[in-house]
């Protein structure tokens, strides 16, 4: 069953590769004996359903998790089991294929408005005469 991550795109099964290794931190007898870390690695070069600028656009912006053979990967060892820690894998994955992909808005330039521009040359005018009268305080003049 293909991974669902927008409505436009699809990520094949046969793209993802899924593997389970022992979970590491607390969780006693338990956590020697099973296999509950779930690990995803998805190679972004070979994958034929992103684009160029799409591969390039997701190398950018997962960077360190990805390798220099291109292949992304992941891994979920908070749940004791190993499908709550696959479905919160697979939850990651989306998100950040989503996030990566998301295009990006133009920045619209907003402008200064004219009452803020005066109020800060007017402190700018009032810091100045502080220290003006700081250094010389025999020729101050009050105006």
């Amino acid at each position: 069953m293909p991974i669902v991550i927008t409505s436009h795109l699809f990520i094949p099964d046969s793209d993802v590769r899924i593997s389970a290794a022992r979970s590491a931190g607390p969780g006693g007898q338990h956590v020697n004996k099973v296999n509950s870390r779930v690990i995803l690695e998805f190679d972004v070069r070979h994958t034929s359903v992103l684009s160029s600028s799409q591969k390039r656009k997701l190398a950018e912006k997962v960077g360190q998790r990805m390798n220099q053979e291109g292949i992304l990967r992941l891994q979920a060892q908070r749940h004791r089991t190993q499908s709550a820690n696959r479905a919160d894998l697979l939850e990651k994955f989306v998100k950040i294929l989503q996030d990566a992909l998301r295009p990006e808005l133009p920045r619209v330039p907003t402008r200064v408005p004219h009452r803020v521009r005066e109020k800060r040359l007017e402190e700018k005018k009032l810091r100045t005469r502080v220290k003006q009268v700081r250094q010389n305080p025999k020729n101050f003049d009050e105006t």
